[in-house]
């Protein structure tokens, strides 16, 4: 179950710590340009985000979203869902293509070449990756992840160890840094917003991959408190070094650099994943969105929209970033309150409705299980604990089904064969193994001492 929260954790970690995150240069307009007050906000924004990455993830789970919109209607008014519909969308397609602008600008810093061969390197990126499920999706977010999280906590703490604290002269410095925002904390509950709205979809995405819900909390609770540990590190770090950095398009990258040149290349490539990890989650889910009546027309539309995306790109990242980010985080405020409001009412039926999934998984592991007995007993506990079910028994069955079937696979000590493909999950959870009335009478008495005991672990 860790291991797994662990994963996902860092997938959320993935999607919401973009190009912006990891360049510096979000934190740099939205933070350090209220100089102490800034680090206040910082502290408020990432402990919201704890509560959106678990709410995203386990209602996208509850309800086993495919796209977002089967979250927003069941936890707000139809034309309040409408709107967040099409915010979400906007959102998706505009963090997307300032993506390239953000491919454009780091290999321009570091390496002074043009602008469009960044670009085009992450167009090439997006569109390959975009062509695997959602499970390759996630774990290739996943994994990208660690390195930026190395590099931001290495960069950041040698800075807040050899950096001098003239905080008064930094806190006037700050004030140089241009920003579109008014003030700390308009600027701390916009920054929340905008990451809330962008990370949203692709997080619901991945929730309604897991039917454990109770996996999913943890993997918000894991995903959040590390965002907590780096947001703060980070804006720390940038807050003593504004008066070098301020100017900068990706000024997180300038602290590597003044550590060593050779970090600063590599920081140069993890930024490069950091980016093609965004715009990849944003793509993904935007084309998922907008072929849910047709998924069959994902890759035409996903690809479409990537072109789409990659010829806007070309206004520039800091300006992007000034004017395009703010915007969508007066949006995403809305998604905050939907979201929080619909997660804490629901709190209770997520939790009876995790309880009563762990049973099913169990039953269902007993029935695939070739070393173990399912009786008629365990298929009316399947049929009655489905119909309790927020889930329709077809899909709630499948997935049961599949997430046996693998974790059985997997295991080097079961002589397992897998299902038919066009095996109807219903029917092999609900049907008892024939065979089981052919038994002797000492043999039946067993098994019925067994299944009370099996039955009750299931309660």
């Amino acid at each position: 179950m860790f291991k797994r929260a662990l994963g996902i954790g860092m997938a959320f970690i993935g999607l919401i710590v973009g190009a912006g995150f990891a360049s510096g240069q979000e934190m740099l307009q939205f933070f350090v340009a209220f100089g102490l007050m800034g680090i206040v906000g910082a502290f408020i924004a990432s402990v919201i985000m704890i509560l959106i990455g678990v709410a995203s993830l386990q209602l996208g789970s509850h309800v086993q979203a495919k796209e977002h919109t089967a979250v927003f209607r069941r936890v707000s008014h139809p034309a309040l869902a409408w709107f967040l519909d099409a915010a979400t969308i906007t959102t998706l397609f505009a963090i997307g293509f300032v993506m390239f602008a953000g491919g454009g600008a780091n290999m321009s810093q570091q390496f002074g070449w043009p602008v469009w061969v960044g670009a085009v390197l992450t167009l090439l990126a997006v569109l390959v990756a975009g062509m695997f499920d959602v499970d390759k999706v996630s774990r290739l977010i996943g994994l990208i992840t660690p390195f930026i999280v190395l590099f931001l906590l290495g960069a950041s703490g040698w800075t807040l160890l050899t950096a001098p604290y003239n905080v008064v002269a930094l806190d006037l410095a700050a004030g140089n840094v241009q920003t579109s925002l008014p003030n700390w904390w308009v600027g701390a509950l916009n920054y929340v917003g905008l990451c809330a709205i962008t990370g949203v979809s692709m997080t619901i995405v991945i929730g309604g991959s897991m039917l454990d819900s109770r996996t999913a909390g943890l993997a918000g609770l894991i995903g959040g408190s590390m965002y907590l540990l780096l947001l703060m590190l980070a804006v720390c770090a940038l807050f003593l070094r504004v008066d070098v950095i301020g100017g900068d398009a990706l000024p997180m990258l300038t602290l590597v650099n003044e550590l060593d040149p050779r970090l600063g290349a590599a920081m140069s490539a993890v930024i490069f994943g950091m980016i093609f990890n965004t715009a990849l989650g944003m793509f993904y889910a935007l084309g998922k969105r907008l072929t849910r009546a047709r998924p069959e027309r994902f890759r035409q539309v996903y690809v479409a929209s990537v072109l789409v995306g990659f010829g806007l790109s070309f206004v520039g990242f800091r300006a992007l970033v000034s004017f395009v980010y703010p915007v969508l985080g007066y949006m995403g405020l809305v998604l905050i309150a939907v979201l929080a409001t619909g997660w804490l009412q629901r709190r209770a039926r997520i939790s009876a409705e995790a309880k009563r999934r762990l049973r099913l998984r169990r039953l269902a592991m007993r029935r695939l299980d070739p070393r173990r007995r399912f009786t008629a007993a365990h298929a009316a506990k399947v049929e009655q604990l489905s119909s309790e079910s927020n889930l329709a028994d077809a899909a709630l069955h499948e997935a049961l089904v599949d997430r046996a079937q693998t974790a059985l696979a997997a295991d080097p000590d079961v002589d397992y064969t897998l299902l038919p493909a066009d095996a109807n999950a219903t029917e092999v959870l609900t049907q008892a193994e024939p065979s089981e009335c052919q038994a002797s009478p000492r043999a039946t008495l067993e098994k019925d001492q067994r299944l009370a005991s099996d039955i009750d672990q299931a309660r």
